[in-house]
């Protein structure tokens, strides 16, 4: 069996972050996060394009991956809360990053 060429073990890590992030809404959700913690209906209306139960999945999968933190309150009804990790707050200068790229190249 061959060793992994140096190419691969770089890919491995964009690789990494894809299946982290590449989950579709993750970006959007990360994004309307990063104003402060919400709750699960307020992230809907923030977010309007995505439907509840993609939202829910994303939720879930962003917080298996610890990009974001899921806070219950004992409350009638219960409150659940949805916020940053820190290890999502470290992801707000590569989303900036893209957004301006995205900005530079939106007519063409």
């Amino acid at each position: 069996m061959s060793q992994p060429s140096d190419d691969l073990h770089q890919e491995t890590g964009i690789c990494s972050v894809l299946r982290i992030l590449g989950a579709k809404w993750a970006f959007l959700i990360i994004s309307a996060l990063q104003e402060g913690p919400k709750r699960f209906n307020q992230l809907r209306r923030d977010v309007a394009v995505v439907k509840t139960q993609s939202l829910t999945d994303a939720l879930r999968h962003l917080e298996q991956n610890g990009i974001v933190k899921r806070d219950v309150f004992p409350t009638v009804p219960v409150t659940v809360e949805y916020s940053l990790t820190e290890k999502g707050k470290d992801f707000r200068s590569s989303l900036a990053e893209m957004e301006k790229w995205a900005a530079k190249w939106a007519n063409s």
